[in-house]
């Protein structure tokens, strides 16, 4: 067979995603932050669209008025006129024009996506001949409880120790002490107060140094065991701290048994540390999260899940506007600009209402599977993940990860991430029972660890076959070791050493 340079013909069917397609993959993703910046920067560019608020008197200004939008006594007859009007061809007919040009069916989806995609591309560059605000130059500073956020993302793996940490950092005042007591904050996450103490005592050491203290001594007690200078009597300084703002110093000399040379080096340390770690952060103090979801719990049992609507964008398409130009409208160009803008309108309106209908099916799912977290707490956080809330809404994982991104939801334990209610599965060593979550291993480990005797310290190896006897949890050695290590347990080693000393 010879070769040689041919031509065929075939035939291929392809899956492509176009432009539109794309933009309203990214709109899932969007927190409702970015979500409003996006809209906005719509409603300045494309002149049918406008503002809806709920909240408005129906007997004030029109909205093309309120919003810019283009408006004239003409337009406002043809308001009052086509409200009353009961198809659209009765409304071409009031316009004197072809139905097609009111009401045009979705053509040019190319033209539309080159036209919106454009758009963006150029949209840093401000619209019109509006100058950017100087604002806009401004840098932002990083808000305390995003420096805090993403020290513990590194520090803690489990989302259960995450919900915890969370809900610590949410409780800070602008000082960077913690105002709520652990025992409130266990029982709001229906977990043990010895849980929220490890977490607590695991994200202490985060910057700036002294940040999660509960008072005064604690929060220099953390700067001073950084520096490796609190000793015992620095201890039993800080301690009776309030004898030095009452200029008791004899009393206290004789309390912490030292002198008068002992006590001004010390008080000399003290000074140069920092009792407001998170002044720094003043002028960009913690912002609240705004929930995209509530779960309430239903009268009639079960759970209700309902959109934060003051968080969405409120959009509505001027179709009498657009009837009003396009009647004008002469050349080919300006009917082309209008129908492409009425094409891109109806898009984003669509898109706006999948997204809302998209994200109430997801967080409706993950309340079904996580009912036990929403009952008892976060002890009872079952394994859960993208495939398994996929499968039971229908959806691609893909599609479950974007709705989760950036999204939050207000609980009757808090406020939380959604991503933050999938939890990895353990898998149980007896054929039939059920998948245990990590957070159930963790706990298993934590008691286990607690009530061992000083003189039979458990291995991980040991722990492994407790485990797997006891609670039917098939873990491996090193799993073991992973959490033991997340928790801050040091190694059967040194936990023999140290209850060896205690032990006197």
């Amino acid at each position: 067979m010879a070769l040689g340079p041919r031509l065929e013909l075939r035939q291929a069917q392809t899956l492509k995603l176009t432009p539109q397609l794309m933009q309203s993959i990214k709109l899932l993703q969007l927190s409702h932050l970015e979500l409003s910046t996006f809209v906005e920067a719509e409603l300045l560019h494309n002149p049918l669209l406008e503002r809806t608020d709920p909240n408005a008197d129906s007997d004030g200004d029109g909205p093309g008025e309120q919003d810019g939008t283009p408006s004239s006594d003409a337009a406002q007859d043809i308001s009052s006129r086509t409200e009353q009007m009961e198809s659209a061809v009765s409304v071409a007919s009031e316009m004197d024009t072809d139905p097609s040009n009111l009401f045009p069916e979705q053509v040019g989806q190319d033209s539309v996506s080159q036209s919106t995609t454009s758009y963006q591309e150029s949209r840093g560059q401000g619209v019109g001949p509006e100058k950017a605000e100087i604002d806009q130059y401004v840098s932002s500073q990083k808000s305390l409880g995003d420096h805090l956020i993403e020290q513990v993302h590194l520090i803690l793996r489990h989302p259960g120790d995450l919900l915890i940490a969370s809900a610590i950092i949410e409780n800070l005042n602008e000082a960077g002490y913690l105002d709520k007591d652990l025992d409130q904050i266990a029982e709001q996450l229906g977990t043990e107060l010895g849980h929220v103490e490890a977490v607590l005592e695991a994200i202490q050491g985060c910057d700036p140094i002294g940040i999660f203290a509960r008072n005064v001594p604690e929060c220099l007690a953390i700067q001073l065991r950084e520096k490796d200078r609190l000793d015992p009597m620095m201890q039993a300084l800080l301690d009776n701290i309030d004898l030095v703002a009452a200029h008791k110093f004899k009393e206290l000399m004789a309390l912490i048994n030292c002198d008068q040379d002992d006590l001004k080096d010390m008080l000399t340390e003290i000074k140069r540390l920092n009792p407001r770690p998170g002044a720094s952060f003043e002028g960009s103090a913690i912002q609240p999260v705004v929930p995209d979801v509530y779960i309430r719990a239903a009268n009639g049992g079960g759970w209700q899940i309902e959109l934060n609507n003051d968080v969405l964008p409120n959009v509505l398409i001027n179709r009498t506007y657009y009837a009003e130009v396009s009647a004008k409208a002469k050349k080919g160009e300006e009917k082309t600009y209008l129908q492409e803008c009425m094409q891109t309108a109806n898009w984003l309106t669509k898109s706006l209402d999948q997204r809302a209908q998209t994200i109430l099916k997801v967080t409706s799912e993950i309340a079904r599977q996580q009912d036990g977290f929403l009952v008892h707490g976060v002890s009872h956080l079952k394994p859960m993940t993208l495939k398994m809330v996929a499968e039971a809404v229908d959806m691609h994982e893909s599609t479950i990860s974007r709705v989760t991104a950036n999204k939050y939801v207000s609980t009757p334990r808090g406020l939380f991430e959604l991503r933050y209610f999938f939890t990895s599965a353990i898998s149980s060593s007896t054929s039939g029972d059920e998948d245990h979550s990590a957070e159930a291993v963790r706990h298993e480990i934590r008691q286990l660890i607690e009530a061992e005797d000083p003189k039979k310290i458990l291995s991980d190896d040991k722990l492994a076959v407790i485990l797997n006897d006891k609670f039917q949890m098939g873990v491996a050695r090193r799993t073991v070791a992973k959490y033991r290590e997340a928790m801050g347990y040091p190694s059967s080693v040194i936990r023999r050493r140290q209850k060896r000393d205690m032990m006197g």
